[in-house]
């Protein structure tokens, strides 16, 4: 089974935004795939299904950002032998830079600091990079509106960086 967490915040303020790139990403697997997300579980909203031959669970933290830690870890308590894949955006990589990661510190994002703090750095992660507006305050970049015809295709490729990850193990 393989666990595809991503990261962003639930309030339909925060839709497309750059911090939510995680929960974009995950929206197109699960287009994809034909899974629909909205079983409400684990602090998250949950879709099932299956991608070459492989269980896939599809969450999206309802947390908030910040305490993302607190549903990763009731998967991890329950799927105890499953691969979790997180999906993130990264200010640090350049915007449209997809980077996958075994496993690694949280850098300088919160949502990741939180699942390393509640199960340590033992998961994989996919990042999507955002850049950084270096004229904006950080916590107002991220939580700004991206394009969503130039992110289309970010988007796309975090989520074939998923798909890719989940046959190659």
């Amino acid at each position: 089974m393989v666990i595809v967490v991503g990261l962003g915040n639930p309030d339909a303020k925060y839709q497309h935004t750059n911090h939510n790139v995680g929960f974009d990403v995950v929206d197109i697997l699960a287009e994809k795939l034909g899974i629909k997300i909205s079983s409400p579980k684990f602090k998250a909203l949950v879709g099932e299904g299956f991608f070459d031959g492989e269980k896939i669970l599809l969450v999206k933290p309802q947390t908030y950002m910040n305490n993302s830690g607190e549903c990763v870890v009731l998967l991890k308590e329950k799927f105890k032998s499953a691969r979790i894949i997180v999906v993130a955006d990264d200010i640090d990589l350049p915007k449209g830079t997809v980077r996958y990661r075994e496993r690694g510190s949280a850098g300088t994002h919160n949502g990741l600091r939180s699942i390393v703090a509640y199960i340590g750095q033992e998961f994989e992660r996919v990042r999507v990079g955002i850049g950084r507006d270096v004229t904006k305050e950080l916590v107002d970049f991220v939580l700004s509106k991206y394009d969503e015809q130039t992110f289309a295709p970010i988007l796309q490729k975090g989520a074939n960086e998923v798909l890719a990850r989940i046959t190659k193990n």
